[in-house]
């Protein structure tokens, strides 16, 4: 016979949450609107993007709220991304120089490209042409080059 699991096991929230929780339910309901829109009529590889934009924004909420603006303390920060929150990774990428804009991590991983390189979205726009207007496969970025 199974264990009986008892109720979770969660630590509460560390102080502050309360200030945040409201953006954060904003934020939750989004990715549930962008997760229930029906993607019927658009390409597979677009249908992601809204999701992989939201959960950017995201991300970029609290690390700001962390690192540029001081508003959250280090035990609500580290909760939040223990908590899935935040994505880690693409943070620990932001703070790395040249990194500071990036929209995804899809974009720098170079074995998933057929050239082994980053996405086009990290081109700067310095170095394109003129008319070319790109958008990323992966997220529907439009440049995220840190020089933009």
């Amino acid at each position: 016979m199974p264990a009986i699991r008892s109720r979770s096991k969660r630590k509460p929230p560390p102080a502050g949450f309360e200030d945040i929780e409201e953006d954060l339910l904003v934020f939750n309901n989004k990715m549930k609107d962008a997760q229930n829109t029906p993607t019927d009529n658009i390409p597979k590889h677009q249908a992601q993007w809204p999701i992989f934009q939201i959960s950017h924004q995201r991300s970029r909420y609290i690390y700001e709220l962390y690192y540029k603006k001081d508003a959250i303390s280090k035990a609500l920060y580290e909760w939040l991304l223990k908590n899935g929150y935040a994505d880690a990774a693409l943070i620990a990428k932001w703070k790395k120089s040249g990194y500071d804009q990036l929209c995804c991590l899809r974009c720098v991983q170079t074995k998933e490209t057929n050239f082994n390189s980053t996405c086009i979205c990290r081109v700067p726009k310095a170095d394109m042409k003129e008319d070319q207007d790109i958008q990323c496969v992966s997220c529907g970025c439009r440049g995220c080059a840190t020089n933009d």
